[in-house]
C-alpha cells in the first residue's frame, strides 16, 4: 500500500495549525501516559494503522509496558488499568463512536464527572477529537505506518 497524497505538504497552513492545536492540547491537564492510551484506543477503533504504530512507539519510548499496550484493545477485562484509565478509555470509545445522538449518554457523562474535573474532561474530549481528526487524515490518504518515524523522532522505540 502506498500513500495517496502528501496532505501535510499540500495543505501546509491547515496542517501546521492542526499540529499547533495538537501541541497546545498536549500541554493541558491530561498526562502523557493517559494521552497515549486514548490515542491508541481511538486509532484502533478507527482502523488507523499509522497512528496505532506511532502512538505505540511514543508510549514505548516514554516507558509504557508492552503488556499494557497489548491490553488496550481488551481494557474492560484487563486488570492492568486504573479506574481513571478505564474511564478515559470508555469516554474515548463513546466520543469516537458518535454515529447516534445518544452515543455519549448522560449516565456515562455523570460517571466521567466523578473521575475527571470539568477542566480534565474538557481537555480529554479535545484530545479525543484531535486524534480522531488525525486518524481520518491518515486513513483517507493511506499514511504508511513507520514512514515518518525519523521526522517524528521515534526511531529509538526499539520497535521495528
Amino acid at each position: 500500500m502506498s500513500e495517496r497524497l502528501p496532505y501535510f505538504e499540500l495543505s501546509k497552513a491547515a496542517y501546521r495549525k492542526l499540529f499547533e492545536f495538537s501541541q497546545a492540547a498536549q500541554k493541558e491537564s491530561i498526562d502523557s501516559g493517559l494521552r497515549h492510551l486514548i490515542d491508541i484506543r481511538a486509532s484502533q477503533i478507527n482502523g488507523c494503522a499509522f497512528c496505532v504504530d506511532m502512538h505505540v512507539k511514543e508510549a514505548t519510548i516514554e516507558g509504557e509496558r508492552a503488556l499494557r499496550l497489548h491490553h488496550i484493545a481488551t481494557w474492560r477485562e484487563s486488570p492492568l488499568f486504573s479506574e481513571r484509565e478505564k474511564m478515559a478509555l470508555e469516554w474515548t470509545e463513546a466520543v469516537t463512536n458518535i454515529s447516534t445522538p445518544d452515543a455519549v449518554p448522560d449516565a456515562l457523562y455523570e460517571k466521567a464527572r466523578t473521575v475527571f474535573s470539568e477542566k480534565e474532561l474538557s481537555d480529554l474530549t479535545l484530545l479525543i477529537g484531535i486524534i480522531n481528526t488525525w486518524n481520518r487524515l491518515s486513513v483517507a490518504f493511506r499514511a504508511v505506518p513507520g514512514s515518518r518515524d525519523q521526522l517524528l523522532g521515534i526511531t529509538n522505540s526499539g520497535l521495528v
